[in-house]
């Protein structure tokens, strides 16, 4: 399972670093580091029935201006990947990459014959007819954002059913690709709230596409999948609009004082444009693990990127998290440049 491994282990990190979970400085998880303070009682919600889901999918509707019949709703992101691949049955699929590891475990889950095209390099490589494509918008783990508009004529002359994952599109300000839902049948959007609203426990996951394609989902899935805790935190969480500005302006300012305080080491050798809450960086004369290392004693997690493809060994991936977290992260990297 090494292969799929990602970030956000705080519990076998805290039990190698020799701390407790809250003591350790989580930069390997790009979940959002400011929390919505909500007013929920949990003990007061009627759970000894069982949940009726059109208020939640109401707010979702609302929250992506597309219709309730356009949206189904799963166990989290990661539900949503393994049910598509599953459903639609498919035998061939385009991963663009990097890319969320899920994509190709699912792939190999259901025996699909996998073809990788390295964005970096090669993003106008012919894709088989037919293909079930794969493009996470904006990217990870470099949180690039793609003009999908030229891609997306491009996959429908090749007749291919795409898959395009805005689980950080919130993040930006790049329009969604939701508008060309109606233009296309064969075109499923991906939504993960959990990474903007750092709500990564609540297992809800969205998929947005046609009425008719929709529908066939429904059909086969479960009457029950999404508990009422997680359905209560999610339509109060998207009450507090103002949230959602505060958010994207304190991230672009943390991020970029990121940047401003990577750019002093000797040993980064390249910090990837980022559109989203976290960076791609490369490294210089060590290696991601080696970095993971020596970040140890510092309680200090980061993501060793060496198992993407077209990645290697001197990549890795830092969260914005809080000034505090990137002031002693700072002081790390200082001890850390005198001993390379």
């Amino acid at each position: 399972m090494k292969e799929f491994q990602h970030g956000g282990d705080i519990k076998s990190f805290a039990k190698k670093a020799n701390c407790k979970e809250k003591e350790a400085i989580d930069l390997s998880s790009n979940i959002n580091f400011l929390k919505p303070i909500l007013d929920i009682d949990f003990n007061s919600l009627e759970i000894s029935s069982y949940p009726n889901y059109d208020k939640l999918y109401r707010a979702i509707s609302k929250h992506y201006n597309v219709m309730k019949s356009q949206i189904e709703l799963y166990n989290g992101g990661s539900s949503v990947i393994f049910k598509l691949f599953e459903n639609l049955k498919l035998k061939h699929c385009t991963i663009y990459s990097p890319a969320y590891l899920e994509y190709k475990k699912a792939a190999q889950n259901f025996d699909y014959k996998i073809d990788l095209i390295n964005r970096f390099e090669n993003i106008k490589k012919e894709v088989k007819k037919g293909s079930f494509v794969i493009f996470v918008n904006p990217s990870t783990p470099d949180a690039k954002c793609y003009n999908i508009k030229k891609l997306l004529n491009y996959w429908i002359k090749k007749e291919c059913t795409i898959l395009i994952d805005e689980s950080f599109l919130e993040f930006t300000n790049h329009e969604s690709a939701t508008k060309y839902i109606k233009e296309y049948d064969k075109l499923y959007i991906l939504k993960s709230m959990t990474k903007f609203y750092s709500s990564a426990g609540i297992r809800v996951g969205t998929i947005i596409s046609s009425k008719e394609n929709i529908k066939r989902l429904k059909e086969k899935e479960p009457m029950w999948k999404i508990s009422t805790f997680d359905m209560t935190y999610l339509i109060e969480v998207l009450k507090y609009k103002n949230f959602y500005e505060k958010t994207k302006a304190k991230n672009k300012e943390n991020k970029k004082h990121l940047i401003s305080t990577l750019k002093k080491y000797s040993f980064i050798k390249k910090i990837y444009k980022s559109e989203a809450n976290y960076l791609l960086v490369e490294l210089k004369d060590i290696k991601a693990k080696e970095l993971q290392e020596e970040l140890i004693p510092y309680k200090i997690m980061i993501r060793d990127c060496s198992n993407f493809d077209f990645l290697g060994k001197h990549h890795v991936r830092i969260a914005v998290k809080s000034k505090k977290s990137i002031k002693l992260l700072e002081k790390a990297f200082k001890e850390i440049e005198k001993c390379i």
